[in-house]
């Protein structure tokens, strides 16, 4: 079951790259249209469309790229879901074996899913979404002291507020999950210990438990009643 959970990991950490480094079609390739429905005269697909840069626009583009470092997504997928397949297979395969698999899965995988590609991709979305004139303005930006911190700073800051808002979302999906355990008694196995809950009341002592007896008070004194005076001769 591990190892069959690893496989699917990797297959589908592999599809990822594989996918994005797929380079738009050529301008000299026909257009594509759904299987079994003809072309009509001058249609085009999205992704020809696409080929169609300027390329001054382009160049802008890749260097607005190179300064926000987002011409590196493609170096980071590639590491992330090398991280998630090396976590998969090392609860699945031997200890020993690990460190060989991964030599090899990192050298295929480095070969079958180059980071230009993606690079190439994240250009035409760029080029979709903003206009020469929207480039040049983040570029002037981005070239700029404040640009270039928030390039720097972006990161941590992003993985901070992620931090902060799942401990904050966490706690609330946790304490949402407690008030559903009387409906559904099986989450009560499922969720760790309430740190807010309040301990259960200590049970009464037993007669028996070796306590000394609490002594029974002591009768009240009845007051005398005062003698009648004898009566004179």
């Amino acid at each position: 079951m591990k190892l069959r959970t690893a496989l699917i990991i990797a297959a589908l950490a592999s599809a990822g790259p594989a996918m994005a480094q797929s380079a738009p079609p050529s301008l000299n390739q026909p257009a594509q249209h759904a299987p079994g429905t003809p072309a009509q005269p001058g249609q085009t697909s999205d992704a020809a469309k696409l080929e169609k840069l300027d390329p001054a626009k382009e160049a802008a583009i890749r260097h607005l790229l190179d300064l926000t470092e987002i011409s590196k997504m493609g170096d980071n997928i590639q590491a992330g879901l090398t991280q998630q397949v090396q976590q998969g297979v090392g609860r699945a395969l031997q200890q020993d074996q690990v460190p060989k698999f991964m030599a090899t899965f990192k050298e295929r995988f480095a070969a079958a899913a180059p980071s230009a590609p993606v690079t190439d991709a994240t250009v035409h979305v760029y080029a979709k979404h903003f206009t020469s004139e929207d480039i040049a303005g983040l570029t002037k930006f981005y070239e700029s002291a404040l640009g270039q911190k928030l390039v720097k700073e972006m990161p941590a800051v992003v993985r901070e507020s992620q931090e902060a808002g799942m401990q904050i979302d966490g706690k609330a999906a946790m304490t949402v999950l407690r008030g559903m355990t009387d409906d559904y008694p099986v989450l009560k196995q499922m969720l760790p210990p309430d740190p807010n809950a309040k301990p259960d009341a200590a049970p009464a002592a037993s007669g028996d438990s070796g306590a000394a007896p609490t002594p029974a008070p002591a009768p009240r004194a009845t007051p005398a009643t005062p003698a009648t005076p004898a009566p004179q001769q």
